[in-house]
């Protein structure tokens, strides 16, 4: 299905309103729209089935469509064709992630790029810097309460700062990721400001922007979707609706009372957001991190998370993105349970058309579970599980991130696995918070909820993994190893692994995490630390523990890199009935089989050797290790405590 005939006048005349294209740039637009017009037609009638809204809808984004591609600079033309020629490119096993405040990396945009060659020493080709844009003054929950989308934080530096980084990392082979919330704005957004200036409705009348939110006359359904709705902060944002006296009225504030959901149930909302994503594309941004993407349709009787619309709403925005600028991904947060995880990577109707990465937010909490009971029992079922991404997209893997660590283990499995989901929930947060018997963790505890039983805890990777300043060798070569086994059952997953800063250096929490203004309530800054450049001078010098973990790291991007079995479109599969300590994870591709195999227990275990032999290998070789692996003579592998090996055939 071609794109109308009007669609394409359309088309053509915002092109010759916002500046001279060649023929072959024309053409190259025409040809795209054709190609997405179906995936944004599908995607806005499934929005808003009555044409009266959909088809002037549909103009409005094909003219920002072609009034972007029109302003967009020849070298990101240029890259979008190369993306176009390689649209694999974020499943390639060279792509490795970091993940850090600009300020607390470098103090500023600037400082960012004068710092990369830590970044290449370490192997990144994807950097996410977290929250940018400018938020509204004073607690802005870490950034994620944008007043400007169209704005760099001033203590960051300028639009054209950003512009500048971009282009650097471009030409040093690293992408740029940066957070697009959309799931709310801040009070003193501008559509919000707006939004108070106008007087309540009457009974069947709209009013601009106060169509852009969720706002109520009295509690009556407010009430009514409260029954059903989980609190995402108790502690110091309980419910999710807030009254605002220049409103008039409760508004729906899911996150904070100054955190306005936005409702998408207005055509005006998903235009402003697409004109916002093609601003910032032409910027240079090439990965979007789609915040709180799961909370964006608002459904009663539900938790009004996950709801079918939002997947159209991304499908929308992804197709106009295409158009305009297809080197451009998108990246879905969304922190939710097991089995609807891969709902946003493209299922059914959406295969392919949402979102190109998503959070692998199981294998995280997995990792954690199997370090703490030494067990993989859990881990197995759970893994295999999961229904396999399509073929479009693959997942972002990660031992931590900027967040707090949810215990999201479905209860399903964890009663397969001889275990009750509640009370395995318990004993994780126990053990990490430090509480239980035998437990080397160091976290915090995060937001307990007495009523759920839900403690989520804070804590940077060394500290969970047990890794403490002048504790005895044994016990730090302990850590050490499992901070390792961690980070490579990410690396070797497949998917884009993603180290958070500091992490690389084995940094500790933060004890002054609340000293700084609009802290001290939050203990994710403990894990959220400022890069110890003190630390990174010595991450070339192997007697430290910075420099054994920031080498380990680094030797784990070049290993990958030169894996094309870790390509994510490999199949993927976790072998059952291994030893109660073991996680074999098998990967299939053209060039040859893949096994992970991780020991998560302190002592050593027992593999089969018939079944690397199954999985298509025949001298088998650990790839992290460099050496050919030895077998007894019953045919018996002994992965010592924490081991961690990327068994491929044995180069020849």
């Amino acid at each position: 299905m071609c794109a109308p005939r009007e669609i394409h006048a359309a088309a053509a005349a915002q092109l010759a309103e916002t500046g001279e294209l060649s023929l072959d740039r024309r053409q190259t637009f025409a040809l795209r729209l054709d190609r997405y017009w179906p995936d944004l037609a599908a995607a806005v009638a499934e929005i808003h089935p009555d044409p009266e809204v959909a088809d002037p809808l549909l103009t409005r984004l094909v003219r920002a469509a072609a009034a972007a591609y029109a302003e967009r600079s020849d070298d990101l033309h240029e890259l979008d064709q190369r993306r176009l020629l390689t649209p694999d490119w974020l499943q390639q096993p060279r792509m490795f992630g970091y993940a850090c405040y600009a300020e607390r990396f470098a103090g500023d945009l600037p400082g960012v790029a004068r710092h990369l060659d830590h970044l290449e020493a370490l192997g990144v080709t994807y950097l996410h810097l977290m929250p940018l844009l400018q938020p509204r003054e004073g607690d802005n929950d870490g950034g994620y309460a944008v007043q400007d989308y169209r704005a760099v934080r001033a203590d960051l530096g300028t639009t054209e700062d950003l512009r500048d980084l971009a282009t650097t990392l471009r030409r040093r082979g690293i992408s740029l990721v940066v957070d697009l919330v959309l799931n709310h704005v801040a009070r003193e957004h501008e559509w919000a400001e707006r939004a108070r200036a106008e007087q309540p409705p009457a009974l069947g009348e709209s009013h601009g922007y106060r169509d852009y939110f969720h706002v109520f006359p009295d509690r009556e359904l407010p009430d009514e979707y409260e029954r059903t709705l989980p609190e995402v902060f108790p502690d110091f944002a309980p419910g999710s609706f807030s009254w605002d006296d220049d409103l008039d009225g409760w508004v729906w504030t899911t996150f904070n009372e100054w955190q306005w959901d936005l409702n998408w149930g207005n055509p005006a909302v998903l235009q402003e957001f697409a004109e916002i994503i093609l601003w910032l594309a032409n910027l240079g941004v090439e990965v979007f991190r789609l915040d709180a993407i799961a909370f964006l349709w608002k459904r009663m009787g539900t938790n009004c998370q996950n709801q079918p619309e939002v997947h159209a709403i991304t499908q929308a925005l992804h197709a106009v993105t295409r158009i305009a600028a297809p080197a451009v991904a998108f990246k879905a947060e969304a922190i939710v349970g097991p089995r609807d995880l891969v709902q946003y990577l493209g299922t059914g109707p959406h295969a392919g058309r949402v979102s190109d990465l998503a959070y692998h937010n199981s294998l995280m909490v997995q990792t954690w579970s199997m370090l703490a009971t030494g067990n993989s029992v859990l881990a197995r079922h759970a893994l295999a599980a999961l229904p396999a991404t399509p073929s479009t997209g693959t997942w972002i893997t990660y031992v931590r991130c900027h967040d707090d660590i949810g215990w999201a283990v479905d209860d399903s499995d964890a009663y397969a696995a001889g275990v009750t989901g509640p009370g395995h929930r318990q004993f994780l947060s126990d053990w990490y918070a430090g509480e239980f018997a035998g437990s080397w963790a160091e976290g915090l505890v995060f937001q307990a909820n007495p009523e759920t039983g839900d403690r989520r805890i804070s804590g940077t990777t060394a500290s969970l993994a047990g890794l403490h300043e002048g504790q005895p060798i044994p016990d730090e070569e302990a850590a050490l190893a499992r901070l390792f086994l961690a980070h490579a059952i990410a690396a070797g997953w497949g998917g884009v692994p993603v180290i958070w800063s500091g992490d690389e250096l084995a940094q500790p929490n933060d004890p002054a995490w609340a000293a700084e203004s609009g802290h001290e309530d939050d203990n994710r800054w403990a894990h959220r630390p400022r890069l110890d450049w003190s630390r990174a001078a010595a991450r070339d010098d192997t007697r430290t523990v910075p420099g054994r973990v920031f080498s380990g790291l680094a030797h784990l991007a070049r290993v990958r890199a030169a894996l094309p079995q870790l390509h994510a479109s490999a199949s993927i599969s976790v072998l059952p009935d291994t030893d109660d300590g073991v996680l074999a994870v098998v990967r299939r591709h053209a060039s040859g089989g893949f096994v992970g195999l991780y020991n998560v227990s302190d002592r050593r275990r027992p593999f089969d050797l018939h079944r690397l032999r199954a999985a298509g290998l025949t001298t088998p070789y650990d790839a992290l290790g460099g050496h050919v692996l030895e077998v007894g003579g019953d045919g018996v592998l002994w992965l010592p405590p924490y081991a961690a090996w990327w068994v491929v055939d044995a180069p020849r």
